[in-house]
């Protein structure tokens, strides 16, 4: 009846889409709804983006509020927001199970997501508020979380995690700015993602071409933008249609899971639901502009704005490439033979160069694809129970 209602009232309504956004449960509200304590907080950059970081303190199973809790920082991926580490559930989810294990954990939400979307010095109607891709991401607004939650809990360093473009941006910032090496205590990259020569997406083959060069026409007419917005009407006829017996549900699987190919074997379809409630969750064009250049280009380097505007910005005709050997954090890789947007040749690209790479973990589980890092039934024994392991033993040194 809902989503009967929210059709017609679209066609003429404003109301409509307003009805419709009620039923978004934002991430504090998912949290709290298991139980967990939850905090909403608002980081600004210094270039005046304000960011909203959600945080679980402490786990209530454990009543450890006032024990020594080391914080995590957990990062989405393109399209996504903080929802995507916490709708498989607190015996899922990575988010819980490191509040369970003791962490005291931040969910990041980039710029220009859903709740991410404001700019104290530039109107979001403004195409200037979308001048930006993960490289601003990275070097900014993961600087300044960081910065924010080490200040807030009193340590030194922070364990971090982040999941397709999440990785990205780590690698961008420790690259950039090195002297954030030692703000990590661990990293931990799922579903890495830097190269893109052997990518098999149907959006490499479709886009790549289109926009993967600078000076085209579409690169013109798509830079600046926002890409694939959040539609409160869409995501709720969405969720509505998409739900575990829906007569839609393989529609609906393989539209969800188009992009990143790869299929759907290990999908927890209530845990995709629950992300389509909030996904996609908006981006800037230049995002995935500058990924499909990467794609064009083989190298992982920065944003191409052709041979003009390269000389003017960088000094040089082309980007200059993103140098691994600067990061020396302690840094885990974990990927899949089945992942069509960062394969496996392509991981061994970025392995090649990561000199200083602690671990190079492969899922021993051959169908597991790119979004099952965050959606998939067996994540936690393939993949979350490894990150804890993980970050208990930096924390027993």
């Amino acid at each position: 009846m809902r989503v009967l209602f929210c059709l017609v009232l679209a066609f003429g309504l404003a109301a409509a889409d307003q009805y419709c956004l009620s039923e978004m449960t934002r991430s504090d509200e998912r949290i709290s709804k298991h139980g967990y304590p939850s905090e909403s907080h608002e980081v600004v950059t210094e270039d005046g983006y304000v960011l909203t970081l959600f945080r679980i303190p402490y786990s209530h199973k454990l009543g450890n509020q006032n024990a020594k809790r080391p914080p995590v920082l957990l990062q989405h991926g393109l399209f996504s927001n903080s929802d995507c580490w916490l709708t498989s559930g607190p015996d899922h989810s990575l988010a819980y199970l490191l509040a369970d294990a003791g962490y005291d954990v931040w969910l990041g939400n980039a710029r220009g997501n859903i709740y991410s979307r404001a700019n104290n010095q530039i109107s979001l109607n403004s195409p200037k508020f979308w001048h930006f891709d993960w490289h601003e991401i990275g070097i900014i607004d993961i600087a300044a979380m960081i910065d924010y939650i080490l200040e807030k809990t009193g340590f030194s360093k922070v364990h971090y995690a982040g999941h397709s473009q999440g990785t990205t941006v780590y690698l961008v910032l420790m690259s950039e700015r090195p002297e954030y090496n030692d703000k990590i205590a661990s990293g931990h990259l799922l579903a890495p993602c830097a190269f893109f020569e052997h990518g098999r997406s149907a959006i490499f083959r479709w886009l790549g071409p289109l926009v993967g060069t600078p000076g085209g026409i579409w690169n013109t007419v798509l830079v600046d933008t926002e890409l694939i917005p959040r539609n409160n009407l869409i995501n709720r006829i969405v969720d509505n249609s998409c739900g575990t017996g829906s007569p839609f549900d393989s529609i609906c699987k393989n539209g969800f899971l188009m992009f990143a190919n790869g299929g759907y074997q290990n999908t927890n379809i209530s845990s995709m639901q629950q992300m389509i409630e909030t996904h996609p969750a908006g981006s800037s064009s230049n995002q995935g502009i500058h990924y499909l250049q990467l794609w064009a280009s083989h190298e992982f380097r920065q944003y191409d704005w052709g041979t003009k505007k390269n000389r003017e910005l960088y000094g040089q005709e082309l980007p200059p490439d993103y140098d691994l050997s600067k990061i020396t954090a302690q840094t885990h890789s974990y990927s899949s033979q089945n992942d069509a947007l960062c394969g496996p040749k392509d991981v061994d690209t970025l392995v090649s160069k990561f000199v200083h790479l602690a671990e190079d973990h492969r899922v021993p589980w051959e169908s597991f694809n790119h979004l099952d890092f965050i959606v998939a039934k067996n994540m936690r024994e393939l993949v979350n129970d490894l990150v804890v392991e993980r970050i208990n033993k930096y924390e027993s040194r």
